[in-house]
C-alpha cells in the first residue's frame, strides 16, 4: 500500500481534559467520515501547554483515561491514530509521551520527547519544560501496513541526526506532532520541516494545536505536511480545521533515483554514532 490519507487534527484546547477529548473525539470522526487512514492529534492535545497543567492533567499509561479513550476510537473506526502527545508520570516523573495506536487499539509504539523546550528568546518568549519534564532516550520507530513511521515531539525536529537516525532506519514518514509559538513559528516551522524532509527524502508530517489566544501559551497551529523533493503538499491556517492530505510513498523512489543524496553520503569520513 503506497498511498495513505492523513488527517492532520489541529484542534483547540482549553483546560478541560473532558471537553478536549470530546472535541479530539469529533475531528477523529470527521476524519474517518472523509477515508483517512492515519489520523493525527496535536503535542499535548488534552491539556494546556504549561508546567503546571503537565503535572495537573499528567496520566500513569496503564491507568490513562485519554488514551482507553483513542485506543477505542481506533478500534471502532479500523484506523491507525498518533495520539499527539500527553503528559505522561511513571516513577515519579513526567514525560511528553506520543502513543501509536493500530487498527485493533494497540499501541504498536511510544515516543518520549528527547529533547525538552528550554529556550528564551529575549523579549519575546521563555519556556523550560525541563522544569517540571523529564526527557526520553530512545528512538520511535513504528512497523506499520504502511511501511515504518518514525515519531518525535515538537522541540525534536530541530535536530537533524535524529530525523536521519530514523530515515537510516527504514522510516519513510516521520511525524511531529508539535506546539510551535508565535515566536519560533513564523520563523522556522514550515522551514524545519521542509528541511527535514528535504534532508532525508522522506514524508515529514507535524500538527499543532490550533491558536488559542485565552491561553497563556499562544500555538502557531499550521499543521503541515512536507515531501521527498522540500515542497510543502498541505498547511492549515491557525485556527482549528481539519486538514486532509494524502501522500505516495512512490515519490520516495522517485526522488532517491534522480538525486541520490543518501546513496552518495561519504560514509567513508563520517557518521552518527549511537550511544
Amino acid at each position: 500500500m503506497t498511498k495513505i490519507k492523513f488527517a492532520l487534527c489541529q484542534m483547540n484546547v482549553i483546560d478541560d481534559k473532558e471537553t478536549n477529548l470530546k472535541k479530539a473525539s469529533s475531528m477523529i470522526e470527521n476524519g474517518v467520515n472523509n477515508n483517512a487512514d492515519f489520523i493525527i492529534l496535536p503535542e499535548m492535545f488534552n491539556c494546556p501547554y504549561s508546567n503546571e497543567k503537565f503535572i495537573e492533567y499528567c496520566e500513569d499509561e496503564h491507568d490513562s483515561t485519554t488514551l482507553d479513550w483513542i485506543s477505542n476510537l481506533a478500534k471502532e473506526n479500523n484506523v491507525y491514530i498518533l495520539a499527539g502527545s500527553i503528559p505522561e508520570k511513571e516513577s515519579g516523573k513526567i514525560y511528553n509521551t506520543s502513543y501509536l495506536f493500530d487498527k485493533s487499539g494497540s499501541v504498536i509504539a511510544k515516543h518520549r520527547k528527547m529533547h525538552l523546550f528550554d529556550i528564551d528568546v529575549k523579549d519575546k518568549i521563555t519556556f523550560k519544560e525541563s522544569d517540571v519534564l523529564t526527557a526520553g532516550d530512545e528512538f520511535s520507530i513504528a512497523e506499520t501496513e504502511f511501511g515504518k513511521i518514525g515519531i518525535g515531539i515538537c522541540y525534536d525536529v530541530r535536530f537533524v541526526e535524529l530525523a536521519r537516525i530514523m530515515a537510516e532506519s527504514g522510516a519513510q514518514i516521520l511525524i511531529y506532532p508539535g506546539a510551535f509559538n508565535q515566536t519560533t513559528g513564523p520563523a522556522h516551522w514550515e522551514l524545519l520541516f521542509r528541511s527535514r524532509a528535504l534532508d532525508n527524502q522522506v514524508f515529514c508530517v507535524g500538527v499543532a494545536p490550533a491558536l488559542n489566544k485565552d491561553a497563556n501559551y499562544h500555538s502557531y497551529g499550521h499543521s503541515i505536511v512536507t515531501n521527498p523533493w522540500g515542497e510543502v503538499v498541505a498547511q492549515g491556517s491557525e485556527k482549528e480545521e481539519l486538514i486532509l492530505c494524502e501522500i505516495d510513498l512512490n515519490e520516495i523512489k522517485k526522488v532517491r533515483e534522480e538525486l541520490p543524496v543518501l546513496k552518495n553520503k561519504r560514509k567513508d569520513l563520517y557518521e552518527v554514532i549511537l550511544k
